[in-house]
Protein backbone atom coordinates (compact mmCIF):
# COMPACT_ATOMS: atom_id res chain seq x y z
CA UNK A 1 0.00 0.00 0.00
CA UNK A 2 1.33 3.45 -0.80
CA UNK A 3 0.40 6.81 0.63
CA UNK A 4 -1.05 7.83 -2.70
CA UNK A 5 -3.89 5.39 -1.97
CA UNK A 6 -4.58 6.75 1.50
CA UNK A 7 -6.76 9.65 2.56
CA UNK A 8 -3.86 11.33 4.38
CA UNK A 9 -3.13 14.29 2.14
CA UNK A 10 -5.31 16.65 4.17
CA UNK A 11 -3.06 16.53 7.25
CA UNK A 12 -5.07 13.95 9.20
CA UNK A 13 -3.99 10.39 9.92
CA UNK A 14 -7.12 8.43 10.72
CA UNK A 15 -7.46 5.51 13.09
CA UNK A 16 -10.43 3.65 14.50
CA UNK A 17 -10.75 5.61 17.77
CA UNK A 18 -8.37 8.54 17.31
CA UNK A 19 -6.96 10.74 14.58
CA UNK A 20 -3.58 12.44 14.41
CA UNK A 21 -3.84 15.96 13.03
CA UNK A 22 -0.89 18.16 12.20
CA UNK A 23 -0.48 20.71 14.98
CA UNK A 24 -1.58 24.20 13.95
CA UNK A 25 -0.84 27.59 15.46
CA UNK A 26 -4.34 27.64 16.99
CA UNK A 27 -3.36 24.56 19.06
CA UNK A 28 -0.42 26.29 20.75
CA UNK A 29 -2.29 27.82 23.73
CA UNK A 30 -3.64 24.37 24.65
CA UNK A 31 -0.24 22.72 24.16
CA UNK A 32 1.40 25.38 26.37
CA UNK A 33 -1.27 24.69 29.01
CA UNK A 34 -0.54 20.95 28.85
CA UNK A 35 3.21 21.52 29.20
CA UNK A 36 2.65 23.82 32.18
CA UNK A 37 0.42 21.39 34.05
CA UNK A 38 2.51 18.74 35.84
CA UNK A 39 -0.40 16.26 35.95
CA UNK A 40 -0.76 16.47 32.17
CA UNK A 41 2.91 16.58 31.25
CA UNK A 42 3.38 13.57 33.49
CA UNK A 43 5.27 12.58 36.60
CA UNK A 44 7.97 10.95 34.48
CA UNK A 45 8.97 14.13 32.65
CA UNK A 46 10.98 17.13 33.81
CA UNK A 47 9.00 20.09 35.12
CA UNK A 48 8.63 22.42 32.17
CA UNK A 49 7.22 25.89 31.73
CA UNK A 50 6.28 27.09 28.28
CA UNK A 51 4.73 30.47 27.51
CA UNK A 52 2.47 30.99 24.51
CA UNK A 53 5.24 33.11 22.96
CA UNK A 54 7.79 30.32 23.56
CA UNK A 55 5.40 27.80 22.01
CA UNK A 56 5.05 30.00 18.92
CA UNK A 57 8.84 30.32 18.61
CA UNK A 58 9.21 26.56 18.77
CA UNK A 59 6.39 26.09 16.29
CA UNK A 60 7.77 28.59 13.78
CA UNK A 61 11.45 27.79 14.30
CA UNK A 62 13.63 25.95 11.79
CA UNK A 63 13.54 22.49 13.32
CA UNK A 64 12.92 18.96 12.21
CA UNK A 65 10.28 18.26 14.87
CA UNK A 66 6.89 17.42 13.38
CA UNK A 67 4.06 17.73 15.88
CA UNK A 68 0.57 16.23 15.83
CA UNK A 69 -2.51 16.59 18.01
CA UNK A 70 -4.21 13.37 19.11
CA UNK A 71 -7.98 13.75 18.78
CA UNK A 72 -10.85 11.46 19.58
CA UNK A 73 -13.33 10.95 16.76
CA UNK A 74 -15.58 13.68 18.20
CA UNK A 75 -12.72 16.21 17.83
CA UNK A 76 -11.76 16.31 21.52
CA UNK A 77 -8.04 17.05 21.81
CA UNK A 78 -6.51 14.53 24.18
CA UNK A 79 -2.76 14.66 23.60
CA UNK A 80 0.18 15.21 21.32
CA UNK A 81 2.69 13.12 19.42
CA UNK A 82 5.93 14.26 17.81
CA UNK A 83 8.59 12.76 15.59
CA UNK A 84 12.06 13.99 14.75
CA UNK A 85 15.29 12.74 13.21
CA UNK A 86 17.63 11.43 15.89
CA UNK A 87 20.74 13.26 14.66
CA UNK A 88 20.02 14.50 11.16
CA UNK A 89 17.97 13.50 8.15
CA UNK A 90 20.79 11.39 6.66
CA UNK A 91 20.75 8.99 9.62
CA UNK A 92 17.42 7.47 8.61
CA UNK A 93 16.38 7.02 12.24
CA UNK A 94 13.44 8.80 13.83
CA UNK A 95 12.40 9.20 17.44
CA UNK A 96 8.84 9.66 18.64
CA UNK A 97 7.45 11.17 21.82
CA UNK A 98 3.84 11.25 22.99
CA UNK A 99 1.54 12.13 25.84
CA UNK A 100 -2.14 12.07 26.69
CA UNK A 101 -4.16 14.04 29.21
CA UNK A 102 -4.68 12.05 32.44
CA UNK A 103 -8.39 11.29 31.95
CA UNK A 104 -7.77 9.62 28.59
CA UNK A 105 -4.90 7.34 29.61
CA UNK A 106 -5.38 3.59 29.86
CA UNK A 107 -8.10 3.47 27.19
CA UNK A 108 -5.97 2.35 24.23
CA UNK A 109 -5.75 5.79 22.62
CA UNK A 110 -2.00 6.07 23.14
CA UNK A 111 -1.34 2.64 21.64
CA UNK A 112 -3.47 3.46 18.61
CA UNK A 113 -1.83 6.88 18.15
CA UNK A 114 1.67 5.35 18.25
CA UNK A 115 0.62 2.59 15.83
CA UNK A 116 -0.80 5.18 13.40
CA UNK A 117 2.45 7.14 13.55
CA UNK A 118 4.62 4.05 13.02
CA UNK A 119 2.53 3.07 9.99
CA UNK A 120 2.71 6.60 8.61
CA UNK A 121 6.47 6.93 9.10
CA UNK A 122 7.33 3.57 7.53
CA UNK A 123 4.96 4.26 4.60
CA UNK A 124 6.13 7.82 3.94
CA UNK A 125 9.77 8.10 5.05
CA UNK A 126 12.92 6.27 4.06
CA UNK A 127 13.78 5.24 7.61
CA UNK A 128 15.07 1.95 8.92
CA UNK A 129 14.42 2.57 12.60
CA UNK A 130 11.94 4.36 14.84
CA UNK A 131 12.87 4.72 18.48
CA UNK A 132 11.33 6.02 21.69
CA UNK A 133 12.63 6.57 25.20
CA UNK A 134 10.69 6.38 28.43
CA UNK A 135 11.49 6.77 32.10
CA UNK A 136 12.37 3.28 33.33
CA UNK A 137 9.51 3.51 35.89
CA UNK A 138 6.89 4.41 33.26
CA UNK A 139 5.46 0.93 32.78
CA UNK A 140 2.33 2.20 30.98
CA UNK A 141 4.38 3.86 28.25
CA UNK A 142 6.56 0.77 27.91
CA UNK A 143 3.44 -1.37 27.41
CA UNK A 144 2.23 1.00 24.68
CA UNK A 145 5.50 0.61 22.79
CA UNK A 146 5.57 -3.17 23.21
CA UNK A 147 1.97 -3.54 21.96
CA UNK A 148 2.93 -1.67 18.79
CA UNK A 149 5.95 -3.94 18.21
CA UNK A 150 8.82 -1.97 19.72
CA UNK A 151 11.55 -3.94 21.48
CA UNK A 152 13.43 -2.84 24.55
CA UNK A 153 17.10 -2.35 23.73
CA UNK A 154 18.38 -1.39 27.14
CA UNK A 155 18.56 1.17 29.89
CA UNK A 156 20.32 4.51 29.57
CA UNK A 157 21.63 5.25 33.05
CA UNK A 158 21.11 8.75 34.44
CA UNK A 159 20.10 9.98 31.00
CA UNK A 160 17.97 12.94 32.11
CA UNK A 161 17.35 15.16 35.12
CA UNK A 162 13.78 15.50 36.36
CA UNK A 163 12.21 16.70 39.57
CA UNK A 164 15.46 16.92 41.51
CA UNK A 165 17.05 13.62 40.53
CA UNK A 166 18.89 11.89 37.72
CA UNK A 167 16.71 9.28 36.07
CA UNK A 168 17.22 6.27 33.86
CA UNK A 169 15.40 5.83 30.58
CA UNK A 170 14.59 2.74 28.58
CA UNK A 171 15.38 2.76 24.88
CA UNK A 172 12.86 1.05 22.62
CA UNK A 173 12.92 0.64 18.85
CA UNK A 174 11.16 -0.97 15.94
CA UNK A 175 13.02 -1.71 12.71
CA UNK A 176 11.44 -1.57 9.28
CA UNK A 177 11.88 -5.34 8.84
CA UNK A 178 10.11 -5.96 12.18
CA UNK A 179 7.12 -3.84 11.18
CA UNK A 180 4.38 -6.07 9.86
CA UNK A 181 2.72 -3.47 7.66
CA UNK A 182 -0.16 -1.10 8.32
CA UNK A 183 -2.35 -2.12 11.22
CA UNK A 184 -4.46 0.96 11.77
CA UNK A 185 -5.42 2.38 8.38
CA UNK A 186 -9.17 2.80 8.23
CA UNK A 187 -9.69 5.50 5.62
CA UNK A 188 -8.84 4.37 2.13
CA UNK A 189 -9.93 6.21 -1.01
Amino acid sequence: MSLSHCGWWIGVLEGKSVNLRIMEKDDLPLVAEWFNTPEVFGVYNPLFQLSKVDAEKLFEGPNEVKAFIVEKKDGTKIGDLIHFYVLHIGDRALEIGYGLVPGERGKGYGTEAVAIMVDYLFLSKEVGRIQAQTDDRNVASQKVLEKVGFRKEGTLRKSFFARGEWRNSCMYSILREEWKGPKILTKLV
